[in-house]
């Protein structure tokens, strides 16, 4: 089986603002990303994480004096899926 690469793309939620990032993951082929490989890619980027949205993938992550979210983007994610995960973050970050 040959491992194919796939680009993760999410979004770095801090109190003041977000930007948007890429991660990479590499699965056997046909295989689908799991909240585990997510978790896994987000881990070693450098970030302290823990799942809090298993439905919208939102992971909380802290490192000292700050904790912050981070949201994994799906490809085809639509601005009215992207506005209620963003009232959603609002609570989890409130």
């Amino acid at each position: 089986m040959m491992k194919h690469e796939i680009t993760v793309h999410f979004k770095v939620i801090h109190s003041d603002k977000s930007s948007l990032l890429r991660g990479i993951l590499f699965l056997e082929e046909n295989q689908k990303p799991t909240l585990y490989d997510y978790e896994q890619c987000l881990k070693a980027c450098g970030h302290d994480v823990a799942l809090v949205d298993k439905e919208n993938v939102i992971f909380k992550a802290r490192k000292p004096g700050e904790t912050y979210l981070i949201h994994i983007l799906e490809e085809r994610e639509s601005t009215v899926r992207d506005q209620i995960v963003e009232n959603l973050v609002r609570n989890l970050m409130g």
